[in-house]
């Protein structure tokens, strides 16, 4: 199923999305399933569509996981408790990458 969903990055994340802050998408789970994507699928999908700077690394790593330092909150809740990358995007959602990692 095909969900609607705003994307929203800071803390200097939105250099790796040619500076955007705020996207909305319209995202469909990547094994093609009749379920609703999920955080995974979105990561993947923001990796290899989106993402308009080379340096992933920035953003995730092993493979698609998004970094240590990157708050993610979905509908102004952590993630964490809401099932990580498990969780299944609803219609509507709204989720943020914020790095918490800046020079000084």
């Amino acid at each position: 199923m095909v969900v609607s969903l705003t994307v929203e990055f800071s803390g200097g994340l939105e250099a790796l999305f040619d500076n955007s802050r705020s996207i909305n998408l319209s995202l469909a789970p990547r094994d093609g399933s009749q379920t609703s994507p999920t955080i995974a699928d979105l990561v993947v999908h923001l990796c290899e569509k989106v993402m308009t700077d080379k340096r992933r690394e920035l953003f995730v790593i092993d493979g698609y996981h998004v970094r240590p330092g990157i708050l993610v909150l979905i509908n102004d809740a952590d993630w964490e408790l809401e099932g990580e990358e498990e969780y299944v995007i609803q219609q509507g959602d709204q989720i943020l990458f914020a790095s918490t990692l800046h020079g000084g």
